[in-house]
C-alpha cells in the first residue's frame, strides 16, 4: 500500500520498518518541547491515512528504559487529519528523555470496518456473560 507523506521539517526522517515482518514503522524525533509534566516529540511529518484506515501511534518496546509513558496510551490518526505527527510522553523524576534523532515511537496503519449498530432487547448469551474485571480467573 502506498501512503502519501509530507516532510514539514528538513530533518524529518521518512518512517521505515526496522526488520522484515515488523508491524510498526519507526518514527524519529526532530524537535522536543517540554513543559512541567509532558514532553512533546515532533516528527516533522504529516501523512495521508487512506480512507477506511487508521494510523495508530504506539511507544516502542524500548520505552521501558526511559521511564516515560505515552499520555494517551495509543494515538489515533484519523484519515482526515493532515497535521504533524507528535508523541506526548509524561515525565517522571526518573525519566530518561529521548533526544532529537532518537526513534520515539511507531506507526501502524490498519483498516477498520464501518460499524452500523442495531439496537436489540437482548444480546446473544455466552459462557462469560457480563462477568467483568478478573471474572475469568488468574
Amino acid at each position: 500500500m502506498k501512503v502519501k507523506i509530507k516532510k514539514l521539517h528538513p530533518d524529518a526522517v521518512i518512517p521505515k520498518y526496522a526488520k522484515l515482518g515488523d508491524a510498526g514503522l519507526d518514527l524519529t524525533a526532530v524537535e522536543v518541547e517540554a513543559d512541567e509534566h509532558v514532553l512533546t516529540y515532533k516528527t516533522g511529518l504529516a501523512v495521508e491515512i487512506p480512507w477506511w484506515h487508521v494510523g495508530l501511534l504506539f511507544p516502542r518496546s524500548s520505552v521501558y528504559k526511559t521511564g516515560q509513558s505515552l499520555t494517551n496510551c495509543v494515538g489515533v490518526i484519523d484519515s482526515g487529519y493532515r497535521g504533524e505527527i507528535m508523541f506526548k510522553y509524561t515525565v517522571s523524576p526518573y525519566a530518561k528523555e529521548y533526544e532529537v534523532g532518537d526513534r520515539i515511537g511507531q506507526l501502524l496503519i490498519v483498516p477498520y470496518p464501518r460499524i452500523q449498530f442495531e439496537e436489540v432487547e437482548e444480546l446473544t448469551p455466552t459462557e462469560r456473560g457480563d462477568g467483568g474485571y478478573g471474572s475469568t480467573g488468574k
